[in-house]
């Protein structure tokens, strides 16, 4: 049996000048535009027929608070879809919590790589299916890396990052999917920070590296401009997932669109 491909919207949370939370979108994960209320477009997505929903609170890391989780709390009411939410998580403890509050999965980034300990801890505790390990990926051209793609005829190798992309770590994206995915990981998700917010299409040759070498379902993000885009990352990378953001925020395409066009064209949908 083919397993249907499944299509992701995402929201980046913050808080706003007043002190409340707040959608955001950006370029490159900078340049944030205010794009509307997490709880309303919580409703909006379940009621679109979306597979699942990402939540990530895109500063809890970089500032080294928690995640917002009186929001996840409110925004898990009007969801009955999967919700991933991530940000600020850094000990099982904060797993706990962030499934107490609503949660499906968590994902997680930074504390994965600085104690990656923490992928069994979670996985033994909540199971493998709870525990998504996020990777902010970045590309390099240089000789520093382990695993190399060809990328518009160069040789590069993508990067993990931290807080957000602020902050690189010298570790290769494909080494740690291969030990994420060893230690118990149920999903990877897997942003580029060359594509996010461009509207161009997923970093394909990235997508392609982690599916590669990985049996984990991966989420593929960063860079959809269209339902070609996601057909594209769906076929020729291999994803089990695609996630998107400004296309269905700024409605340019519906969820029911998109998974149209897909099935017309022969990717497995649910529809």
């Amino acid at each position: 049996m083919t397993l249907t491909k499944r299509i992701v919207p995402c929201i980046d949370v913050d808080v706003d000048e007043t002190g409340e939370a707040a959608v955001y979108t950006g370029v490159n994960f900078e340049d944030l535009e205010h794009t509307g209320d997490p709880v309303e477009l919580a409703r909006k997505y379940n009621e679109a027929g979306a597979d699942e929903f990402v939540f990530l609170d895109i500063t809890a890391s970089a500032e080294g608070r928690e995640t917002m989780l009186e929001t996840v709390s409110a925004v898990a009411d009007e969801c009955f879809i999967p919700l991933t939410v991530g940000g600020g998580i850094r000990t099982t403890d904060d797993i706990r919590e962030t499934l107490r509050a609503g949660a499906d999965k968590v994902s997680i980034n930074t504390g994965a790589l600085q104690r990656p300990a923490l992928i069994e801890a979670g996985a033994e505790a909540f199971g493998s299916q709870c525990i998504v390990i996020s990777v902010d990926a970045r590309r390099r051209y240089d000789e520093a890396g382990e695993f190399y793609a060809e990328v518009d005829g160069e040789s590069c190798w993508f990067e993990c990052t931290v807080k957000g992309g602020r902050e690189g770590t010298g570790t290769d994206v494909v080494a740690w999917v291969r030990e994420a995915a060893d230690r118990g990981a149920g999903e990877l998700f897997v942003n580029s920070i060359d594509a996010d917010g461009t509207k161009e299409g997923y970093d394909v040759p990235l997508t392609t590296a982690v599916c590669d070498n990985v049996s984990t379902p991966v989420i593929a993000s960063s860079g959809c401009g269209s339902p070609a885009h996601m057909e594209e990352v769906f076929t020729e990378a291999g994803a089990d997932a695609a996630l998107a953001a400004s296309i269905f925020h700024f409605e340019e395409y519906t969820v029911d669109e998109v998974k149209r066009y897909l099935d017309d064209r022969g990717v497995p949908m649910r529809v």
